[in-house]
């Protein structure tokens, strides 16, 4: 590689030189470049590790703000497939790379439009973060509205539903699990990070942390609280977390334990679809339709945008109904 460069900066100059002077330039370029290791950069390599840097730097950023890891691993998976994709400096990325590229990610995986705009909110906030840190003067993606996907009015669990999953459940921790969900609205990942110290029975209150560690008080009702202290009483271990296994070592439940069990539930019971989302979409509901303001739903919830907690509340449509006889007709 060293002879090479060498040639070709002689061939450059053999007009400007004479002999003399061409071999003094070659003598004292390989003196210069004799201890360098010299490799060839190719393009694809280059824009890699450009590529490589930009997302550390901006992963980084987002971990300093407090976004929860499992925002960073979507962040993180989401960009470095779509850039693999475009093998191009993201530099050099035009509004017709992003669109052609979600244009062709649509037709050829089928994704539905939910998940094409979950990705372009992806880019969104990546390419945001790149002009305000002044890496891009002109935004490629400004151009890329949201995409408009159609409103799914998602299943909420009825009264009648929620007693038959407390009346079949075998076990003191089931039961105790299904009413804590049903009655706080937590997250499951809160719930499955519950230690019984977080548990204040008197006041029939949590402590939880949700996205981004935020802090919140969560409550919960009196036939909440009789069942957690006769699970807690049951047990024999001792464990800090207020659900483990039923059985030995009694570790800590997961979110893919409490998914599984009140899953298996659900279809032993012939219940359809029922997961711990479920149960925090049916108690925001409940409480907008019995007249809840929805800044308050929205605290209970957690949400940092009102906008979130309308999407989980869908007023049930009997009320609806009541409602305008009662006002409009």
């Amino acid at each position: 590689m060293q002879n090479a460069i060498i040639s070709n900066v002689l061939k450059e100059m053999v007009v400007e030189l004479n002999n003399q002077q061409l071999k003094k330039l070659k003598d004292a370029l390989e003196k210069s470049l004799c201890n360098l290791k010299i490799e060839k950069i190719y393009e694809n390599d280059k824009n890699a590790s450009i590529n490589t840097s930009l997302i550390d730097s901006f992963i980084s950023s987002k971990r300093v703000e407090g976004c929860s890891k499992k925002t960073i691993s979507y962040y993180q998976y989401t960009l470095n497939i779509i850039l693999n994709n475009l093998n191009k400096e993201i530099l050099h990325l035009t509004t017709e790379d992003i669109r052609g590229y979600l244009d062709n990610y649509q037709k050829n995986s089928k994704a539905s439009k939910t998940t094409i705009d979950n990705i372009r909110r992806v880019l969104s906030t990546f390419f945001k973060w790149l002009e305000e840190e002044d890496f891009i003067i002109k935004n490629p993606i400004k151009k890329i509205h949201k995409i408009r996907t159609g409103k799914i009015v998602k299943e909420t669990l009825s009264d009648e539903s929620i007693e038959i999953l407390r009346d079949n459940c075998d076990n003191l921790r089931d039961l105790a699990i299904i009413d804590l969900l049903i009655s706080s609205g937590i997250r499951v990942g809160e719930l499955v990070n519950l230690n019984i110290s977080d548990i204040n029975f008197n006041s029939r209150e949590c402590i939880v942390f949700g996205k981004g560690d935020k802090e919140r008080k969560a409550y919960f009702d009196a036939k909440t609280k009789l069942h957690l202290e006769e699970y807690i009483s049951s047990r024999k271990d001792g464990n800090e977390a207020l659900f483990v296994h039923l059985k030995k070592p009694y570790t800590r439940l997961n979110i893919s334990g409490i998914e599984i069990r009140v899953r298996k539930l659900g279809i032993r019971l012939n219940i359809d679809k029922v997961h711990p989302h479920k149960f925090r979409r049916t108690l925001a509901t409940k409480a907008i339709d019995k007249g809840m303001p929805i800044e308050q739903v929205q605290h209970m919830l957690g949400h940092t945008k009102v906008d979130t907690t309308l999407q989980y509340a869908m007023v049930e449509q009997n009320n609806v109904k009541l409602a305008h006889r009662k006002f409009l007709s």
